[in-house]
């Protein structure tokens, strides 16, 4: 067993997911400043304060009010040491969702406790449930009027198959909330509305039968007693196992922005999520306690720092330790590389670190050498599985506004593509860029960071391409033949991969019985 045991086992390393506007980057904001990362947390659309959520750094972040990429934070609570992704919400940018949903060990998921459940929250939970990762749930917005406390536990098990066992429940809602009753630690905190620090106020009674509670919540307090007496009676227990497995997942009241439930949710979460476990390779199973390093790069983001137009990978730590000034193994590449330069970060700020361990993520400076689902280990050839590229459902065609600037066209395109911003295709019959994305957003994304990152003027126009699949065969011949009948259709990624491009699923669908022996696949696990 390695001597890295202690430290292991103390890291949490998972994700947030919602639907957009459940409040999670808001969410985040809270941890934080129960972990101590911040002092104050910010409203997150206070844009004539000039405060925007710590988490959202890029210029387009604070310009739309949204999360586009993916934030990778690290804090220390109650000797945990804590690593937080927060994930875009919307789903334009779900490919970046799900390539960091493959480098956590568990989710934290927000759900708008008016909304319920919502489409982007199934598609995440999809994935969740394909690595069978385990997720806590956080109800939000409790502040105001929403859906019964039963009713969205109801359509959490209907619409995402999971076991729902609340361990808070909410004190009416709207203006009627209170607070929660803690069924974990069976606590009662009282809060006051609008708290922006994360000192408490208020009471904290240990029994829910005290008279105390009757004079501070008039008939409140005896709806709160029924409801946990039917609670304890008709819900299932809380199970560690199941939890674990992906089949259960324990349900938290709050509202974020108040501060209500937050911390009862963290301290849970702290105790019953798992510390990192092994991953699976191509050729075997990795355990984090192995003493050699290794890990893999799930995230490159460009010009972090526009003034230094770095480069960054986001590398998962997956086995031994990581210490500075290294050597690991490079295993697409074939050569050994040295992380002389390693940083943790808290949203857009950075520190150097000098060791790390598994379940920690750290950014690398990177040159142009790594990209997504590269692998990195000591002594031993290791591809980490499961990190995919998905095919893209949006086309459009760059126009470069200024020919001159083919070649700072070509840079921006090759490292945004290398981000997993957007997939870039170059047709073999002719000249010129056609982007590929699961959401349109992207496309707009793309031409304003070209513009303030590359100095590119370009936009995009229609293309007739709405499908795209990548092909391969086991006969080279009949390949070979494909491509040469269908050369307008046929594009390679940014990888050299080759791509068939369509304009419709029927299209493809006649495309594929013409042509037995050629696959044409949907997604593609990226290559090493």
């Amino acid at each position: 067993m390695s001597d890295n045991k202690k430290e292991i086992d103390r890291r949490r390393t998972f994700g947030i997911i919602s639907h957009p506007d459940a409040g999670k980057t808001t969410l985040t904001e809270k941890l934080l400043l129960f972990g101590g990362a911040i002092q104050q947390a910010g409203a997150v659309k206070g844009r004539k304060a000039g405060r925007y959520a710590r988490s959202d750094w890029m210029a387009i972040e604070k310009e739309r009010g949204i999360s586009v990429t993916t934030s990778v934070m690290k804090f220390n609570y109650k000797d945990f040491e804590v690593n937080l992704l927060d994930t875009p919400g919307h789903q334009d940018f779900s490919e970046d969702t799900y390539r960091v949903l493959t480098a956590v060990d568990s989710a934290l998921m927000v759900i708008d406790n008016a909304k319920g459940v919502e489409h982007q929250t199934e598609k995440l939970m999809e994935v969740c449930r394909m690595r069978n990762t385990p997720i806590i749930t956080f109800i939000n917005k409790l502040d105001r009027e929403g859906m019964m406390p039963l009713d969205i536990l109801d359509d959490i098990e209907n619409k995402l198959q999971i076991e729902c066992t609340p361990l808070s429940w909410p004190i009416g809602m709207g203006k009627r909330f209170k607070g929660v009753y803690n069924l974990y630690e069976k606590e009662l905190h009282l809060f006051t509305p609008g708290q922006k620090t994360k000192a408490r106020q208020g009471i904290v009674i240990n029994d829910i039968n005290d008279r105390q509670l009757d004079d501070i919540l008039g008939s409140q307090a005896d709806e709160l007693r029924q409801d946990i007496e039917l609670i304890e009676g008709a819900a299932d227990p809380f199970e560690l196992e199941h939890f674990l497995a992906g089949s259960q997942t324990p349900v938290f009241f709050g509202s974020a922005i108040n501060n209500f439930g937050v911390k009862e949710m963290l301290d849970a979460f702290v105790e019953m999520a798992p510390h990192p476990g092994p991953r699976a390779a191509v050729t075997r199973e990795v355990s984090p306690y192995e003493k050699t390093f290794s890990g893999f790069a799930f995230k490159i983001q460009a010009n972090m720092n526009p003034s230094h137009r770095d480069r960054i990978a986001f590398i998962r730590i997956c086995s031994g330790k990581f210490t500075k000034g290294m050597k690991a193994f490079h295993n697409r590449i074939g050569k050994d590389v040295t992380f002389s330069n390693a940083t943790i970060f808290m949203a857009n700020e950075r520190a150097n670190v000098a060791e790390a361990y598994p379940g920690d993520i750290i950014g690398i400076y990177n040159h142009g050498t790594i990209k997504i689902g590269d692998t990195f280990s000591e002594k031993e050839s290791l591809k980490f599985c499961g990190i995919p590229n998905f095919a893209p459902e949006f086309f459009k065609r760059v126009i470069l506004k200024n020919p001159m600037k083919i070649k700072h066209l070509q840079k921006g395109l090759t490292q945004l593509s290398e981000e997993g911003v957007v997939q870039v295709f170059r047709p073999i019959s002719e000249s010129g860029y056609i982007l590929g994305a699961v959401g349109v957003l992207q496309f707009d994304i793309t031409m304003e960071r070209l513009k303030s990152e590359y100095g590119v003027d370009a936009i995009y126009e229609h293309v007739e391409y709405n499908v795209a699949r990548w092909i391969e065969s086991d006969d080279p011949k009949r390949l070979q033949d494909f491509e040469r009948e269908n050369i307008a259709n046929i594009a390679k990624d940014a990888e050299g991969s080759k791509a068939y491009l369509t304009t419709s699923e029927w299209q493809l669908g006649y495309c594929m019985k013409q042509w037995p022996g050629i696959e044409f696949y949907k997604t593609r696990e990226i290559s090493e």
